[in-house]
């Protein structure tokens, strides 16, 4: 038996790319699903294609079952139209996977409201708005699995991508609630941060491009197709609240947020003695501003 027999899964942004990739995994892991896309470039602007149509008869045609969407995640009320697609048209769902996303790279200073606004609105507000739907469903049914979209920008940094890391990180940590509020109920949640050599990845800004991309070659979108089969089945039923980094052949679970030291002083803390007891205490524990690149040096497998 494949390992999403039977299911239904909503992609976002399933039309090019990583989501493309994922829809065509997911069917050929015995799922139906729901292709979601709006045909739009980069930036979020429409560019008059209808990729979600072309990636439902690339599944048709290998024998699995689809459905074209055309509804934004930027909007809670086409967010439920798109979970009515599924129940109208396959009678349940099982599992959300949030990928939708755009870009609009630009350094802090330079970055205007919109850039900002616009990019949180597809990834975190997308992610909550689709994530929302499907939640009564879930609930009612008793099990339900999220697959979010992360990312090491938000998680670890990048140059120029202060709203992608800021919507990036919001995800991880709204992954990390509906895991909590809706393990009663059976439902998980959890997320991916992907490493591929997708158009998002390649807009970004490098002084070395040829050579960005030549290290990145054999990091494909399909490398991401197991560990989100994996998520989205009952073999992960398990697996909750968790963030997975994918890199070629490389899975890693990264790190949450905890306590790392402490130090404590019982007549309390003044300017002072934070000065020049607290902060040489903890110097060898403080995280700088390193970038994706600085902790993941090492070329990729």
């Amino acid at each position: 038996m494949k390992p999403l027999e039977g299911k239904v899964a909503i992609i976002t942004g399933a039309g090019r790319g990583i989501g493309r990739a994922l829809a065509l995994g997911y069917a050929e892991a015995g799922a139906k699903v729901v292709v979601n896309d709006l045909g739009t470039d980069l930036s979020g602007q429409g560019d008059g294609s209808s990729p979600a149509e072309e990636v439902v008869r690339e599944i048709e045609a290998m024998g699995g079952e689809a459905v074209a969407d055309g509804h934004s995640v930027a909007d809670p009320k086409e967010a439920e139209g798109m979970v009515r697609t599924a129940l109208d048209r396959f009678g349940r769902l099982d599992a959300v996977v949030n990928n939708a996303g755009i870009v609009r790279d630009g350094l802090f200073h330079k970055m205007s409201y919109d850039a900002f606004d616009s990019v949180l609105k597809v990834h975190l507000y997308g992610s909550y708005n689709v994530s929302r739907a499907a939640a009564p469903v879930f609930r009612e049914q008793g099990s339900g699995a999220y697959v979010h979209f992360t990312s090491t920008a938000g998680l670890i940094g990048n140059l120029g991508q202060a709203n992608y890391a800021a919507a990036k990180a919001g995800i991880a940590g709204l992954s990390r609630s509906i895991s909590i509020d809706l393990a009663r109920f059976g439902v998980r949640s959890n997320c991916i941060a992907p490493f591929a050599l997708t158009r998002m990845v390649t807009s970004v800004p490098t002084n070395d491009p040829a050579g960005f991309a030549e290290k990145r070659k054999h990091m494909t979108a399909e490398k991401l197709v197991p560990m989100s089969v994996f998520l989205a089945s009952d073999d992960a039923a398990a697996v909750n609240g968790q963030v997975f980094a994918v890199r070629g052949n490389e899975i890693f679970v990264m790190s949450q947020p905890r306590p790392v030291r402490s130090l404590h002083r019982s007549e309390g803390w003044t300017q002072d003695s934070i000065r020049d007891v607290f902060m040489p205490s903890v110097k060898r524990d403080l995280t700088g501003p390193e970038t994706t690149m600085d902790v993941f040096h090492w070329d990729a497998i």
